[in-house]
């Protein structure tokens, strides 16, 4: 299965960076075939285009900056998304790489009427994401209703890719894990991946 893994986290000694290589090794482990992008060691530029916009309602979208990225995604069976949350949200990196990424044309179509997006990633059958967050579960859970994990279920894949599966792991409290905390999520993440 074609796997791309998309990794969002400024720092090369963190901890996404270290589950993100221990997800990578367990899905070759595994039989996947990855492709890893590592947005911020790419330089990767969030910040959607003028043209890119200007494309948005055009007979084609203007993906020249994005091309290779847009390639990977529609051949890719699996996505992996591996990012901390920050203030409940996506990274700028990531959020920035799905509005520039996720495209009409490519990842839905509008609809003539400007009613639902039509899904066109239908190859795309799972979603595996691995978070890390500073809050506890319950903050999460029951104060912020799981914001992110509702933007790409119902958001991103459902307007995209509505028969995927998503995996959604998130690591709680990630500022204070001790290293057998960790390698205990480590082991969920091959448990569930």
């Amino acid at each position: 299965m074609k796997c791309l893994v998309v990794v969002s986290h400024p720092v090369k000694e963190s901890l996404c960076q270290y589950l993100s290589a221990q997800t990578v090794e367990h899905l070759v482990s595994k039989g996947y075939d990855v492709e890893v992008i590592d947005l911020y060691e790419r330089g990767f530029e969030p910040a959607l285009t003028a043209a890119e916009r200007n494309s948005y309602y055009a007979e084609q979208y203007d993906k020249s900056g994005v091309e290779d990225d847009i390639s990977l995604l529609l051949e890719a069976e699996c996505l992996v998304l591996i990012f901390p949350t920050w203030w409940f949200g996506l990274p700028a990196m990531l959020k920035g790489w799905i509005d520039r990424v996720w495209a009409p044309g490519y990842a839905y179509d509008h609809d003539k009427d400007l009613g639902a997006l039509k899904p066109r990633l239908h190859n795309l059958k799972e979603v595996k994401v691995v978070t890390t967050l500073g809050s506890p579960w319950w903050v999460d859970t029951f104060v912020m209703w799981k914001p992110v994990k509702r933007v790409l279920k119902i958001g991103l894949l459902g307007a995209c890719a509505p028969k995927c599966k998503l995996k959604f792991l998130s690591l709680y409290e990630s500022e204070k894990v001790t290293k057998s905390q960790v390698e205990t999520f480590v082991e969920k993440i091959k448990a569930n991946f």
